[in-house]
Order: C-alpha cells, then structure tokens, then sequence
C-alpha cells in the first residue's frame, strides 16, 4: 500500500466509529486477559482433566457475571474520573478503606508469588533455569512500568496478550469431540457432587477477583478518558470477556480431550498447569505441549506485569497519593516504592528454596473470597448514589440483577472458604 492510500485509510478509520473504538481499547481487554494468569490456567487446567466437557457450561453465567461486574466499574471510571480505592474513601470510612487495602495487599502478594512460580515453571520446561529466568522477567517487567509512559505501557501488554492464542491452537491440537464441547456449553451437567460443586465455585473464584475492579477502573483514570467514551469502554469490556471466555474454555477443552477418561493419564495427576503443559506431550504431541507451556509463561509475565501494577493504582488512590505510569519517580515515589517492593519481593519468594508456594496460593484464594463480596457490595452503593453518578446509575433492574448476583458470590464464596479451611476428608 503506497503512503498516500494509508494516510486515506487511516483517515476513514478515524472518522468512522471505529476509530474511537481502537482509541479506547485496552482496560477492558487487559484485565479479563491477565485473569488467565498462573492459577487461573491451572484451575481451568485441573477442571478440564477432571471433569472434562460437563463443566464449560460454568463459563457461560459466569462470563455474564463478569461483564456485569466490570461494565459497572467502566461506568463508574468514565463518570467520575476516579479510581474505585478513591471512591471507597469518599463514600465510606477510611477504616473500611485500610482493612479493604490490608487484604488487597495479602491477596496480590500471593497471586504475584504465583505468577512468578509460573514464569519459573514455563522457563524450567523450555531448559531455562528458574534462577536465570525470574530475575530477567522480573527486571524486564520493572524497566517498562518505569521507564514506559502509559501508552506504550499499555500497547506492549495487549500485544503480550497475543500469547493466549496458543491456548486455542492446543485445544484443536488436542482433537476434541466438538459435538460433546457444544453439548458441554448448552446443556448443564456434571456429578453435582461437593468436589464438582468446590470446582465450580473455584472457577468463579478464579474469574472475578477483587483486583480487577481496582485496576480497570484506575487505568481507565490513567487513560484519560471521559463520558463521551463510555460507549466504546463497554465495547473494550465486552471483547475482553469474550476473549477471557474462549482462553479459559480453550485450557478446559485441550485438558478434557486429553486426560479426561484417559486411562494413560490419571486425570487427578494433574494438579497444576505445568503438570498439564507436560503431560500433553505423549497425548496431543510435542507441539501441544510447548504451546501450552509458552502459552504458561507468557501470561505469568503479563499478570506478573499487571498485578503489582493493579497494587499500586489501589493502594495510593486509597490513600490520596500520586499515582499514574505517566508520572516519574520524583512525580510519584511511593506509587513507584510499592510497585517495585512487589516485584522484588515476588521474585525473591521464588529464588528461596522450599518455600510453600501451593500454600500461598491458597491463601490468596481464601483472601480473594473473603474480598470480593465485600468490594461488589461497596460498587453497587456507590453507583446507585446520584450525587456520584448523575444520570448513569443502575436502573432498577440492573440493580436488582446485580445484586441477585452478588448474593450468588456471597454463597458461592462463603463455601469456597469453608471448603478450603475446613477440607473434606
């Protein structure tokens, strides 16, 4: 294409409405992305093997919870121009505020361990020893928050984001029966016993995490942008749940070809997506296998990159310090103290041998749904306050689904702790 003819199509795209749409694009698709970080891809991971199609129907309410949860955060960034931390400061007591930030901070520490302990599991099964690769990955993340501004922060993670592919080109490896993938996503089913029912509370769990609130609507902030740009906001949300959703029930389908039923592979061996990535090969082959690790790398990277990020953001917007990748050091020090004490400290919990990194993430689940319930709670007071939110409150019926909604987590992760502090047998 000559430069005349690109200047011409640059032209129609900005003045049509996609133009805006590709201006916008980014929180949304980010954040339903990095979900699919280490522990989410062995959840689905251990789900797939064990369960096999009968558990894909999980991801359909699921995906509508999802949306539901962040569109409302994107309503509320655009509106307001505020960060959900801020918010929670201005509407309720800064005691709430600090016990909400104490037990942010527990969680993310945790999830971050977990992405590291994925970039040294990924590295590890392509011959780079976990020493070598975690301080590389850990400087390298650390060098673009600080040096970057945010745009080309935020170019470089959706185009990270890329790597989720390789999930989908290993569910096809795996040669599923795609009529019983249909029957799994239409038809609920499954044994409905209390595992099947811990499973698929866990998935929920894994897929709507107290973070993503905080760190969509404060890049939204960061971002600039404004009400005039809701519209396409919504859009940016809605591409990243669908996207989310096709990764998650990409790992599950390649997982339940492989090992569900499989009586070469005991499918309760599989208890990590590492374990997953390996024992692909010999079923779906070699390919299959290297793509999902790939594929396991490249996301604890990218959600190594946005966890600590997402940290930041929460933490000094509930505390009314400066904060924003756009800043400097000298503009932003404690924005930028917190983010690094994260990523060192994440990778240092790696390189101590012994440490009990299943324990730690299971820590941070339990966080995560004590957490969670609470956050939406404080969301749906806020974005029913007229005085916040002007003409864009909940309707009554988005209100009242919504709420419907949080009492389902309420439920779903009040047993999730139970289950995980008082275990079965």
């Amino acid at each position: 294409m000559s430069a005349v003819g690109f200047s011409n199509l640059r032209k129609r795209i900005r003045e049509s409405n996609l133009g805006p749409l590709l201006a916008v694009l980014g929180p949304g698709i980010i954040v339903a992305m990095v979900d699919n970080d280490a522990g989410g891809i062995a959840t689905y991971s251990v789900a797939g093997a064990r369960y096999g199609y009968a558990i894909l129907w999980v991801m359909i309410p699921t995906a509508v919870l999802l949306y539901m949860v962040q569109e409302m955060n994107a309503r509320m960034g655009v509106i307001t121009g505020k960060g959900l931390a801020s918010l929670i400061r201005e509407k309720f007591s800064f005691r709430l505020t600090a016990l909400i930030m104490l037990a942010m901070l527990a969680a993310n520490f945790a999830n971050t361990v977990s992405d590291f302990a994925g970039i040294a599991a990924g590295a590890e099964i392509f011959g780079v020893r976990y020493y070598i690769a975690v301080p590389i990955a850990a400087a390298g993340i650390w060098w673009l928050v600080l040096k970057g501004t945010y745009k080309v922060v935020e170019k470089v993670f959706l185009l990270v984001s890329l790597v989720y592919i390789a999930y989908i080109i290993s569910a096809f490896l795996a040669r599923p029966d795609w009529s019983e993938v249909a029957k799994g996503f239409l038809v609920p089913s499954g044994s409905m016993n209390a595992s099947f029912i811990l499973m698929v509370i866990t998935i929920v769990g894994t897929t709507i995490a107290p973070w993503m609130q905080f760190y969509q609507q404060s890049s939204i902030v960061d971002k600039g942008l404004s009400e005039k740009d809701l519209r396409y906001e919504r859009a940016d949300t809605g591409i990243g749940t669908v996207f989310l959703v096709i990764t998650a029930s990409a790992i599950m389908i390649a997982c339940a070809a492989a090992f569900f039923n499989n009586p070469n592979v005991g499918a309760t061996q599989i208890k990590s997506a590492e374990q997953a990535a390996l024992a692909l090969a010999p079923v779906a082959g070699d390919y299959a296998s290297y793509l999902f690790a790939f594929g396991l790398l490249g996301a604890s990277i990218f959600a190594a990159s946005i966890l600590p990020l997402a940290t930041a953001y929460t933490v000094c917007e509930a505390f009314g310090w400066e904060y924003g990748v756009d800043h400097s050091f000298s503009e932003a020090p404690k924005f930028y103290i917190v983010y690094t004490t994260f990523i060192v400290g994440g990778a240092a919990f790696i390189m101590v041998p012994g440490m009990p990194l299943i324990t730690v993430m299971l820590i941070s689940q339990t966080v995560n749904g004590l957490l969670l319930p609470v956050v939406l709670t404080c969301m749906l007071k806020i974005i029913r306050d007229r005085d916040v939110m002007g003409d864009h409150v909940n309707g009554d019926t988005y209100n009242t689904v919504a709420w419907l909604a949080v009492f389902v987590l309420y439920v779903l992760d009040a047993w999730l702790v139970i289950a995980t502090i008082f275990p079965a047998g």
